[in-house]
């Protein structure tokens, strides 16, 4: 973050000097508000998903069946994590993929 607002000021710095009439003077002050929008943007920048899960079974306790319910993109990273497969589906592996 400081790094960041640091690289901005001297951008502005190197633009006052390179090109003066854009702006006058004032425009550069943005450098000084560039560290409280990162903390805007980090303080209030949460999400929270909820998923449901369900997990159901068999009676004779052979088969497990996970039922789950959310957003698309976190169960889309769910399903990748955990390397989950929908029911009746085989992965097969592609060709970029390498055996580990």
């Amino acid at each position: 973050m400081v790094n960041f607002s640091f690289i901005l000021i001297k951008y502005f710095f190197f633009l006052l000097l390179a090109l003066p009439f854009i702006g006058e003077p004032n425009w550069f002050y943005l450098c000084l508000i560039a560290p409280y929008a990162g903390l805007y943007y980090w303080q209030s920048g949460d999400r929270v998903d909820d998923v449901k899960v369900k997990l159901a079974s068999n009676d004779d306790d052979t088969e497990n069946e996970i039922t789950i319910e959310g957003n698309d993109e976190e169960l889309e990273r769910m399903w990748r994590a955990l390397e989950l497969r929908e029911k009746g589906m085989v992965k097969v592996e592609g060709l970029l993929e390498t055996a580990a």
